[in-house]
């Protein structure tokens, strides 16, 4: 499954080509990539000038920052000694054998180890 950051969610908007095409490529193969609301929030300005990345928001399923979630989180930040909210919610959509698509690879990387997740994580 494909895991998509803010960075990701930037480099659709400014029109990437790579990042459409795994887009395109994994729901063709019937997957639908996965990110956190907590990533939505972060990239989202709703200013009616985002229209890639309104296509980018229908064409996965974020997961939502729930109460346990957001308790997970706060777990994770302490286990791994981090502090970012957005980068461990992402990292708990992502199960084994997922690839990250990321701007923050150390950091994600670091908190997939912490949780003992092995992904792949790939720089955007």
């Amino acid at each position: 499954m494909l895991v998509f950051d803010a960075g990701a969610f930037i480099a659709a908007e400014r029109g990437d080509r790579a990042t459409w095409t795994r887009v395109k490529a994994a729901r063709a193969q019937g997957e639908v990539p996965l990110t956190s609301t907590a990533v939505v929030a972060q990239v989202w300005r709703g200013d009616g000038r985002q229209a890639n990345l309104a296509r980018m928001v229908k064409a996965v399923n974020a997961i939502p920052l729930t109460d346990p979630v957001a308790l997970a989180v706060g777990r994770l930040l302490a286990q791994s000694g981090t502090n970012d909210v957005v980068d461990a919610a992402l990292v708990l959509t992502a199960t084994d054998g997922d690839v990250i698509y990321t701007c923050d690879p150390d950091d994600i990387a670091h908190l997939a180890a912490t949780l003992g997740l092995h992904v792949d994580v790939v720089p955007v």
